[in-house]
This record gives structure tokens, C-alpha cells and sequence, in this order.
């Protein structure tokens, strides 16, 4: 964009944020100054010397704060910063929260994001510039709204009611448009659990979801040790069931391509008692779905008993894959496996996300068998009601190579 053709639309938005007192006098201009509090109804930010070319080595950051009970909605009303496809030198970051909050999306270049909605009263705002500057920097406008009337336009939120639903922008209408992050943050009471279905699904499909997609996490906040499953294409992911009253939904898309969008539903449901599943035929001792192990269950000896032949029919659910999350709880460990084939599903909760599928198991003894991040295993176990796997100190575990395919192969026809 040259800088020529930039004047005529900043004089009309200058003119629409100045108070008709200062518009009488033409030779006042609004001084953007770097970073700032601000609180009410609605306002006004930009970067610092707006419209005029933004400093370089700079760091400014916005607090910007809404009455209780609402929600705020930003809108760009004019980006020119240096364009990089990853935002990497002269980027502006939105927040939700004023600190440690998750970020909403970070933007550079002269595309305009669709409207961002925090989940709260608060958004935080940052622009960095690094040594060498290129445009006129951004300006943008706040304003309150209701959280839970704020029209098709926008997206995300805080979602409070027993059920409900979300969707994204422009459904079931048009496409999605490019540029936007939205995020839901469904809270139950303490003493129930949330259960996600996508009704309608489709989101640009790539094998790893890389542009578009639709990440689901435990708990109120974006962290890729609590993700339950990331996802993108043309089918709907199975059902989603959150391990405790906060699940968090994250919509992306990238700057190019786009898609239908999706539909899903939320409702809430009570906390299920722990429960005991048929014990292995290979094991005395019962699989619960309690995640807290017994003393002495796992003073056992950390040792597998048979072979891969004699444990398949007893095994609820066999897999081959890299395991790429580990998550120490209490006794027990976490563990998310991204499935390199899998031979016997039984009743193991699967999430797929274009070709890729992943499993939650849980080594209920933390040491015992020990899963490293990053190998890769031939893992057999039962399944608890949640649909996690659950590995005790004797389940058939073994590293897993590219000669046991064969076998596996053999086993996977077997008749049980």
C-alpha cells in the first residue's frame, strides 16, 4: 500500500474518532501515544505517531477494560505494518486478560482480521517493532458488548448456560472468513462435566491441521499439555468430554484459504462416580477408572508377562504409535499417542484430525511401565469408561520396529 493512496481513508477515520469540537479545528490531530489504560464503553487505539510511519526497537502495550458483565470487541479499522507470512518482525498480539492471558491472534502486513471478542471485561493489545519499520502502523476501535448477543460477526466467548451452541462466522451462510481466532471458554458448575458434538464440520483439511483448525483443551486457557485433540477436513471429530468443569474450544484460520465452518453443541452432564471395567485376563489386579493408583499395585515388579501372540485377545485395545505428550498427575502419568496403526480399537477413544489420529492412555503407576516423549511403542491395555487407555505395571509395552509390522499384520485378522 503506498502511502499516497493510505491518506484519503485515514482522514475519514480520523475524522470518525475525533469529537466534533475537535473536528472544528483542523489543525489538531489525536495523539496515539505508546501503549496505554483504558476503560468505558467504547474508544479508540493506535500506534504510536498514527498515521504517521510507527518507531522502530518499540514495544507498546494496551489495557483496555469494559464495564462487568460484558465482553470486549475489537475491530481494525487500518493495519500497515511490515508483511511477513509468519508476523515475525512488526507484529501486533491480542490478548485475552491484561496478564497471562491466552492470545486471541498476532497480525501484521495490511489484511484486516474480522472482529476479536475476549471471553471477559479485559484485552490486552501489543505491537512490537524491531529495527526496520514499513507503514503507518494500525488503529483500532473497543467496544463493550453483551457476551451473548453480539451477532453473527463475531465469535468466542464465555459460555455459562447448561447447553448451548457455537459456530463460526458467517454460518451457516458463507464461508469463514480468513484471519480470525475465536475462542469459547465453557465453564460448568464444579461438580459437572462438559461434553462437546459437532453437528456440521468442515475446515480446510491438511494432514498435520497446520492453517485451519479447531483445538479443544482442559481447563480455561490455551496449553498444549491439556490438549484433548486438534482438528481440521471434512468429518465431524467425535464427541469430547471434558475431565473437569472448564473446557476451552479454539477456532484458527490463517490468512488464505477457507471453508463451510462448523456447528457444534455443548451441554453439561453430571460427574460419573469412578467405576470398576472387567480385569485383563492376563492380571490379577482390577483396572479402574480411578486415576489414583493403590500403594500396592504399584509396588509390583514393572515387568510385562508373555509375548505379543498370547497378550492380543486379552488386550482391550492394541496400538503402534510415537508417544507425544507426557503429563505426570499425582501417581499416575498422562500420556497423548499419536497412532501409527492401530490393530485392535475395542472401546479406545480415538481423535482424528485429518489422516492423523491420537489416544489418551493413562500409565496408571508413573514409572511403571515408563513411556518416553518422542518413541515410539507397541502398547496393549484395557480401557475405562472415559475411553483412555489404562496401562498397569505388567501390560504387554514394547518398542516398537518396523519388523513387528508383520506380526501385528497376522494378529490383527485373528479371531478372538
Amino acid at each position: 500500500m503506498s502511502r499516497a493512496s493510505a491518506w484519503a481513508p485515514l482522514c475519514l477515520l480520523l475524522a470518525a474518532a475525533v469529537p466534533l469540537s475537535r473536528q472544528q479545528q483542523p489543525p489538531e490531530r489525536p495523539v496515539f501515544s505508546c501503549g496505554g489504560i483504558l476503560s468505558g464503553e467504547s474508544g479508540f487505539i493506535g500506534s504510536e505517531g498514527f498515521p504517521g510511519v510507527y518507531p522502530p526497537n518499540s514495544k507498546c502495550t494496551w489495557k483496555i477494560t469494559v464495564p462487568e458483565g460484558k465482553v470486549v470487541v475489537l475491530n481494525f479499522r487500518f493495519i500497515d505494518l511490515e508483511s511477513d507470512n509468519l508476523c515475525r518482525y512488526d507484529f501486533v498480539d491480542v490478548y485475552n486478560g491484561h496478564a497471562n492471558g491466552q492470545r486471541i491472534g498476532r497480525f501484521c502486513g495490511t489484511f484486516r482480521p474480522g472482529a476479536l471478542v475476549s471471553s471477559g471485561n479485559k484485552m490486552m493489545v501489543q505491537m512490537i517493532s524491531d529495527a526496520n519499520t514499513a507503514g503507518n502502523g494500525f488503529m483500532a476501535m473497543f467496544s463493550a458488548a453483551e457476551p451473548n448477543e453480539r451477532g453473527d460477526q463475531y465469535c468466542g466467548g464465555r459460555l455459562e448456560r447448561s447447553s448451548g451452541s457455537f459456530k463460526t462466522p458467517n454460518w451457516p451462510d458463507r464461508d469463514y472468513p480468513a484471519g480470525v481466532t475465536c475462542v469459547w471458554h465453557i465453564v460448568a458448575p464444579k461438580n459437572q462435566l462438559i461434553e462437546i458434538k459437532f453437528e456440521k464440520f468442515d475446515v480446510e483439511r491438511d494432514n498435520y491441521c497446520r492453517y485451519d483448525y479447531v483445538a479443544v483443551f482442559n481447563g480455561g486457557e490455551v496449553n498444549d499439555a491439556r490438549r484433548i485433540g486438534k482438528f481440521c477436513g471434512d468429518s465431524p471429530p467425535a464427541p469430547v468430554v471434558s475431565e473437569s468443569n472448564e473446557l476451552l474450544v479454539q477456532f484458527f484460520s490463517d490468512l488464505s484459504l477457507t471453508a463451510d465452518g462448523f456447528i457444534g453443541h455443548y451441554k453439561f452432564r453430571p460427574r460419573k462416580l469412578p467405576a470398576t471395567t472387567e480385569p485383563p485376563v492376563t492380571t490379577t489386579v482390577p483396572v479402574t477408572a480411578g486415576l489414583k493408583p493403590t500403594v500396592a499395585l504399584c509396588q509390583q515388579k514393572c515387568r510385562r508377562s508373555g509375548t505379543l501372540e498370547s497378550n492380543y485377545c486379552s488386550s482391550n485395545f492394541v496400538l503402534a504409535g510415537t508417544v507425544i505428550t507426557t503429563v505426570p498427575r499425582g501417581g499416575s502419568l498422562h500420556a497423548t499417542v499419536s497412532i501409527i496403526n492401530i490393530y485392535k480399537e475395542g472401546t479406545l477413544a480415538v481423535q482424528q484430525a485429518g489422516k492423523n489420529m491420537s489416544a489418551k492412555v493413562i500409565v496408571v503407576c508413573k514409572q511403571c511401565p515408563l513411556l518416553r516423549r518422542g518413541l515410539n511403542y507397541i502398547i496393549m491395555g484395557q480401557v475405562g469408561e472415559d475411553g483412555r487407555g489404562r496401562i498397569m505395571p505388567n501390560s504387554f509395552i514394547l518398542m516398537f520396529k518396523t519388523k513387528n509390522q508383520k506380526l501385528l499384520n497376522a494378529l490383527k485378522n485373528k479371531q478372538c
